[in-house]
């Protein structure tokens, strides 16, 4: 095993000037659907480069391809002058790439220690040197202004945010020059997003590379040195940052649905929802759903909560203050909670199965789509119906016509494309996977749906349709809890905020009668 050094501070990466990856005329199929049509493009030696566009515009499939995780159906792909292999990750890495990607490759049973130095652990003499690798792991917990986790606790246990900033750690752990991001902010809180983008400056001054893929514009218009925009598989415009503003990437980004009534919403951060519960619409009489001391050990403490129909309720706070611990505990997950639950003023027993919990009316759209959430080897119209197949069937027999016709019918309001309910969700963008899934619990009209992240990793456009869609539904009489690290979403969206601090109520927020702002969120979420 070879030995690996440990300096106290980095060291620059010496790659050169010149053009650190380059693709010629790539292009990439997937059946019958054309991920990347002609794709050719030139990363900059030691530069920040950023891919944009909205779901399924190509981008997270470029990466792959410069990942060689994805192999080109032709062109071809050069990494610091040497032609880069198909398919074959190990050699990517040999050459000096690093990626990370938007499906986490956590080791759930490892420690978070060991899961950042899988694949490239140090040593000394051939012996695994465990001093110097907790000293190397506190030493980029500290470079990222996380807290190091124990080594006892089981990386599976940690929430998603926090399994992102191990896979980021893990390349930070690597000599790796030209590191690879697919939505690293995708799941991290202000605090933690704020020392990424450093830490991206960082790796830039000392010399690597940086293409990341990036929904959250702003971010890309601060740190990014050149952006290239994809649309519907084409490379539209590659550009230096100095000579595009937001609306300018927006624009190519959407090419003829940039209209301007579009523009102005998406640069404004604004949201197309008509808020049912303000002023004199605010909702009335009894809560749907009241619960009081839910205890969570380790994760929560006397959280008390109410909603009525035709609501929605955001859970703000900072990343790990027990928002999806809320909604994990309602839908059954966590056997260990305890509190009192009340549905329509009548008391039930707290639920501890899924099947409780959805008998009850209580559905979970988890954060995790992939791995939680959607049954990625069936079709997406089964992945909609399979909630309640009993109402696409005949004589105990599935219908094919019903379960398309269902399937459809739940798709169109969040803005997926009919068309695709046949296909593999494995196939589909991020942002067309949490669609399916927020369509699965349209079709089964449970009375209370506790959305968990669900804009994560999705553009703009698709951001506008999923949370519009969420409005529509409440208004139908459907109980929202939603859970955002997008402040500013909270903001848009709900008619009420209830705002947490490490396991621990730490204030409520009314659209009628207080300021509902980000920073008035973020006050109460430090205030405890």
């Amino acid at each position: 095993m070879q030995n690996v050094s440990i300096a106290s501070e980095p060291t620059r990466v010496e790659t050169g000037a010149g053009v650190a990856a380059s693709y010629t005329k790539v292009s990439k199929t997937f059946g019958v659907t054309q991920a990347l049509t002609d794709i050719t493009l030139k990363v900059k030696t030691g530069t920040i480069h950023a891919l944009v566009g909205e779901n399924g515009a190509g981008k997270s499939t470029a990466l792959g391809v410069l990942a060689g995780r994805v192999a080109a159906s032709s062109g071809d792909v050069e990494v610091f002058g040497q032609p880069l292999p198909s398919e074959r990750p190990r050699e990517s890495r040999r050459l000096g790439i690093a990626a990370i990607y938007q499906e986490l490759t956590i080791a759930p049973d490892l420690s978070a220690e060991a899961n950042v130095f899988i694949g490239q652990p140090i040593s000394r003499f051939g012996v695994l040197s465990s001093q110097q690798m907790r000293s190397r792991y506190e030493e980029l917990c500290a470079q990222l202004g996380v807290p190091s986790v124990p080594s006892s606790i089981p990386a599976g246990r940690l929430s998603i945010a926090d399994q992102q900033l191990l896979e980021i750690m893990r390349a930070m752990a690597s000599d790796a020059r030209l590191i690879l991001f697919d939505e690293p902010t995708a799941s991290l809180g202000e605090a933690e997003r704020r020392a990424l983008l450093d830490l991206l400056r960082r790796m830039r001054a000392e010399g690597r590379t940086i293409v990341f893929v990036s929904h959250n514009l702003d971010e890309v218009l601060e740190v990014a040195d050149e952006v290239t925009v994809f649309r519907n598989g084409h490379l539209v415009i590659t550009t230096p940052r100095s000579a595009v503003t937001k609306n300018d990437v927006i624009r190519s980004m959407l090419g003829d649905k940039a209209d301007q009534r579009l523009l102005r919403g998406l640069e404004d951060e604004a949201l197309p929802v008509s808020h049912s519960g303000s002023a004199a619409n605010s909702p009335v009489g009894e809560p749907l759903l009241r619960i009081e001391h839910l205890f969570l050990p380790g994760a929560l403490e006397d959280i008390s909560l109410e909603i009525r129909a035709g609501e929605i309720l955001g859970l703000g706070g900072l990343v790990g203050c027990g928002r999806t611990s809320v909604l994990r505990s309602l839908a059954g997950l966590e056997p260990r909670a305890t509190g009192r639950l009340w549905i329509d003023g009548q008391e039930h027993p707290w639920p501890r199965t899924v099947r409780r919990a959805l008998a009850l009316g209580i559905a979970l759209a988890p954060e995790d789509r992939k791995t939680q959430g959607l049954v990625l080897e069936l079709s997406a119209e089964t992945n909609v119906a399979m909630s309640d197949l009993r109402r696409v069937s005949r004589g105990g027999w599935i219908s094919k016509s019903r379960l398309r016709s269902a399937a459809r019918d739940a798709v169109i309001p969040f803005g997926f494309n009919p068309d695709r309910v046949a296909e593999l969700p494995a196939r589909l963008s991020g942002g067309n996977q949490q669609k399916l899934l927020l369509a699965r619990w349209k079709y089964a009209e449970p009375r209370i749906l506790l959305a968990d992240e669900p804009t994560r990793g999705i553009d703009i456009g698709a951001k506008q349709d999923v949370l519009g869609a969420l409005r529509e539904m409440s208004e139908r009489g459907l109980a929202v809890i939603l859970v955002s690290s997008e402040l500013e979403e909270l903001v848009a969206t709900c008619d009420r905020v209830d705002v947490l601090s490490e396991g621990r109520l730490s204030g409520r927020l009314n659209r009628t009668t207080d300021d509902l702002t980000v920073s008035a969120i973020l006050e109460k979420a430090f205030s405890s």
